[in-house]
């Protein structure tokens, strides 16, 4: 059988859009339309955003609710897709993400569709002979919104602090992300003193904490919640660069390379060591956790008024080592009798001093020092929990 001669592709797709032109032309699309906006905050100022989205409707059921001037049921498919997703859109909280160079604020308002007076605006806009109608829905704000944000001052990004867990054991990986998510949105009022033992909350098990080691007695042992002090470490960090005032804050009894630069870290063991802070801005800080499970990274961002001082922190001064200490060991049931298993590597004995000037906007300069003395430490092993070497 011969084919006829096809059509050029430049005619086929005029043909085509000519032949879709006259299907329109008969039978106009009518559309639900959803048109709501919802709060920013970019550049330091609230702004809207527009969320529009639409449905088509049945075309049958358009002409027939035309003619006889009621809502037709053939529209109701169109109208329960439509409900669907706009009452799926739950409300979420304002946080800060980073887009481009710039910090912006968003919220997502929950929605629920209003059917009965859906149903009437539709029927309204065929019987005049429009192309849509606009849906009715119940807005609801999430609780922190950014309205919230913007009444507390809270319009800028402030500092940031990172650290990196790198080559953490999964225990100690799995209480970093979850004493960061205990800090991870929430707000410190002016003139208030961020506290991290209260934040933080209990350290156990019935929290979301796991066994891992922490510096005891001179050596390490087993307990909930080992490895929090990157979290303390890294919020410390951010709170510093703001330029806010210390109240308390510790240094590890020897140096942990997990909290390089040398001396710019914080350590936690409540209730004898906590770290606390002072918001001395005039307006509410709002503290923001993120992390990188695959490159093992930690990040805390404060956001508040715009700076008015700038924070430069200098490098680590490192002087007065000592000699590393004698070795220690560790229960674990993991080694062997008579076998030894490495824990923690020997460190020397050193000060650290890192010194912080504060510039206000008028030009006048402070200065602190924040000082680390570190004891020299010895190897620790692990070894049977019925090994003399334990005595």
């Amino acid at each position: 059988m011969k084919l006829p001669c096809p059509l050029p592709l430049s005619l086929l797709s005029l043909a085509l859009f000519s032949g879709a032109q006259a299907a329109s032309s008969t039978t106009p699309t009518f559309k639900l339309v959803l048109k709501v906006e919802e709060p920013r905050i970019e550049s330091a100022q609230v702004k809207k955003s527009a969320l529009l989205k639409s449905w088509p409707m049945n075309a049958k059921g358009v002409k027939l609710s035309k003619q006889a001037g009621k809502f037709s049921s053939l529209l109701s498919a169109g109208l329960d897709i439509a409900e669907r997703q706009i009452d799926a859109r739950t409300p979420r909280p304002a946080i800060f993400r980073k887009v481009g160079a710039a910090w912006v604020a968003t919220q997502q308002n929950g929605l629920t569709l209003d059917r009965a007076a859906t149903k009437a605006n539709i029927l309204k806009a065929i019987r005049a002979g429009q192309s849509s109608a606009e849906a009715v829905v119940k807005v609801t704000a999430p609780q922190r919104s950014v309205q919230i944000l913007a009444d507390r001052g809270v319009l800028a990004h402030v500092s940031a602090g990172t650290s990196s867990y790198k080559g953490s054991p999964p225990f100690r990986a799995t209480n970093v992300l979850v004493g960061a998510a205990k800090l991870d949105n929430f707000f410190v009022a002016p003139g208030h003193t961020f506290d991290f033992a209260k934040e933080v909350g209990d350290i156990s098990a019935s929290t979301g904490f796991v066994k891992g080691y922490v510096i005891s007695g001179g050596t390490l042992e087993k307990e909930d919640g080992g490895g929090i002090c990157q979290v303390s470490t890294t919020v410390f960090r951010a709170m510093y660069q703001a330029g806010l005032p210390i109240v308390e804050r510790h240094e590890h009894s020897h140096r942990v390379e997990y909290y390089d630069p040398v001396g710019f870290e914080a350590t936690v063991y409540a209730p004898q060591k906590n770290l606390r802070m002072k918001n001395d801005t005039g307006k509410y800080l709002f503290v923001q956790a993120s992390w990188d499970r695959k490159a093992q990274t930690l990040t805390f961002d404060l956001f508040g008024r715009k700076p008015d001082r700038t924070v430069s922190i200098g490098k680590p001064v490192v002087t007065g080592f000592k000699p590393a200490a004698r070795p220690s060991y560790s229960p674990d049931p993991r080694v062997a009798a008579g076998g030894r298993r490495l824990l923690d590597v020997p460190v020397q004995g050193m000060t650290s001093t890192i010194v912080r000037s504060i510039k206000t906007s008028n030009g006048k300069v402070s200065k602190d020092t924040l000082k680390s003395v570190y004891k020299p430490w010895g190897a620790v092993y692990g070894v049977n929990p019925g090994d003399g070497r334990l005595r």
